[in-house]
């Protein structure tokens, strides 16, 4: 694999714009389907209610086709994990004022760093890594805005003076009157 930055979807360099103005590579493109796709079978609870929420809009934008729906849903499942660690984790808090369930006891009365802290900190990492390639979170949109439709710039004092590669005439102020000779 080459070093740097993946390559960017096509689909997403359309939407970015194309300030350098060159043809982009043609690149084979799955075909969107008619009407936003189901849910894998294993997606249920929380995750199920989230797929409903994006996927009918990442359909809309075309950006979600049957190739996609893996990715999805592996954001969708990371999704419902991490809720499901972080609800345990505000439940266990509520008992535990004092170290906000940081810490729990071993069986052997040691004090040991709560699992679920680890497990909703990994499956919040891989949302965030999740949502990128799809566009969700506000730095994907603002990469995306960036590349997108500038506001037009108020007209310069010297937006006549080229146009298409030739000059057009200028009207000059003559200091001295002209000469009569």
């Amino acid at each position: 694999m080459k070093p740097g930055p993946p390559p960017t979807p096509l689909h997403l360099k359309l939407m970015r714009g194309n300030p350098g103005k060159r043809r982009p590579k043609p690149e084979p493109e799955p075909t969107v389907p008619p009407s936003c796709p189901e849910p894998p079978s294993f997606i249920t609870g929380y995750a199920a209610d989230l797929w409903w929420e994006t996927a009918p809009e990442l359909h809309r934008l075309h950006l979600l086709t049957r190739i996609d729906v893996p990715a999805l849903a592996a954001y969708c499942h990371a999704y419902g994990q991490w809720r499901l660690a972080a609800e345990t984790l505000t439940r266990m808090q509520a008992n535990d004022p004092v170290m906000n369930a940081q810490l729990i006891r071993t069986k052997f009365g040691d004090a040991a760093a709560n699992p679920l802290v680890s497990i909703a900190r990994k499956h919040a990492a891989d949302m965030i890594k999740f949502a990128n390639e799809f566009g969700l979170t506000a730095a994907a949109r603002s990469r995306l805005a960036a590349g997108g439709v500038t506001p037009p710039s108020p007209p310069s004092k010297f937006a006549g003076l080229i146009s298409d590669g030739t000059v057009l005439p200028m009207m000059m102020k003559r200091t001295s009157p002209p000469d009569a000779s």
